[in-house]
């Protein structure tokens, strides 16, 4: 494993992080005179100012990295006591209808993330013993048919919250509850999520849940099923969205994508009692062949790994010849043989446009809008509007 290190000086701090504990972005200017952004993990200790030292990871920059192609700093240099105690992690969530503000005092945990790195980290998880959750852990729970909207990519959160939330508008009902569990698949720290953070903003978020190595979420949990279950019991959810945060990983082989998650957990879901919907990743706008039409990631994590069977909800496209391919995809894939399969008419295109526009903010998918690809994006919300419609039970059986 290689590690490209650089040492740099602040040149200037950018906005505020979200949280304590969040992501701190700095401009820096590195020893052949070049000025870059990179950022701090404040977990690691104190804010940065202009003038100090630090030393950076540079490797995915080097490297030519899409995401994570962003310098990360790794320590400041100088000016440290020899013993240096970060701020500590915030580890147990408030209830939005708490009157008090939100706690990031000292937490004693013991679970570590990044174990046996000089980054690892201890945070009190919610089903250890020191936490206010943990006779919830110690019985035997189910997610009570919750759905629980599965996808492969960071992009299809805020499509499918958009849609959900426009749904509720249009039913004149009160937004579902919908909780956020972000794997560990790509991105680590949750801060990093500028998704996240706008979606806290608007308020569309009953909190957020980190497992595994991801950290940062108001909720950390071990694994995935004990994910699932504080979604549905400490943040009461009413829908939960998996997927990891940004940054996922390929290679072009079959197997070899971070993105084969989705199949372990529709069978996580499904063990637990809720109800996976699979989000499919669908696409005519990407010039690479396994991702055209029916994305390969999709047929090979809920076609083949997914070992337990998800509602898959899929569009109707209008262009004929988009629409021939994708059915004939779906058949070659064998996804009916497992799963419970509905084709479904998608939203017209500005009916998307404005629920999307709601959010404030652009949302694409590898680089591309829902002008650009509005295949992706009419497969995202075919998908929440089935979670909502079985939420409210007004779809097909449950899976």
């Amino acid at each position: 494993m290689r590690i490209q290190w650089e040492t740099a000086v602040v040149t200037e701090t950018v906005g505020e992080p979200l949280f304590p504990n969040g992501l701190q972005e700095v401009r820096v200017r590195l020893g052949n005179g070049e000025t870059a952004a990179a950022l701090h993990d404040l977990v690691l200790g104190t804010r940065l100012r202009p003038g100090d030292e630090v030393l950076l990871n540079t490797t995915a920059v080097r490297l030519g990295l899409g995401t994570g192609g962003v310098h990360f700093v790794h320590a400041k240099l100088g000016r440290l006591a020899e013993s240096f105690d970060g701020p500590d992690v915030p580890v147990k969530w408030e209830p939005e209808t708490s009157d008090r503000p939100r706690s990031f005092g000292p937490q004693e945990g013991h679970m570590m993330k990044l174990r046996y790195t000089s980054l690892q980290r201890a945070v009190l998880s919610v089903e250890e013993q020191s936490s206010p959750h943990h006779a919830l852990f110690a019985e035997s729970r189910t997610l009570g048919g919750m759905p629980v909207l599965i996808g492969e990519l960071h992009s299809m959160l805020p499509a499918a919250v958009c849609w959900l939330c426009e749904l509720a508008r249009e039913a004149e009902a009160q937004a579902p509850r919908i909780a956020y569990v972000m794997t560990d698949g790509g991105a680590l720290p949750m801060a990093i999520s500028g998704h996240v953070r706008r979606l806290r903003e608007l308020g569309w978020l009953a909190g957020t849940v980190t497992y595994g190595h991801a950290y940062g979420g108001d909720v950390e949990a071990v694994n995935k099923y004990t994910a699932l279950l504080a979604a549905r019991h400490v943040l009461e959810a009413d829908i939960a969205i998996v997927c990891m945060g940004p940054g996922i990983v390929g290679t072009g082989t079959p197997y070899g994508f971070s993105g084969i998650e989705a199949g372990e957990l529709v069978g996580a879901a499904h063990a637990l009692g809720g109800a996976p919907v699979a989000m499919a990743r669908i696409s005519f706008a990407d010039p690479r062949p396994q991702h055209c039409g029916l994305s390969r990631h999709t047929a090979v994590a809920i076609g083949q790994a997914a070992l337990a069977p998800a509602f898959v909800p899929l569009p109707v496209l209008p262009a004929e010849a988009e629409a021939t391919l994708l059915r004939e995809q779906v058949r070659q894939s064998g996804l009916a043989r497992r799963h419970r399969l509905r084709w479904e008419t998608p939203p017209p295109l500005e009916h998307m446009a404005a629920a999307l526009e709601a959010y404030g903010q652009p949302i694409t998918s590898m680089g591309r809008s829902l002008q650009d690809d509005p295949a992706f994006f009419a497969a995202i919300c075919t998908a929440a509007g089935a979670a909502y419609r079985l939420l409210r039970n007004e779809g097909p059986d449950k899976p």
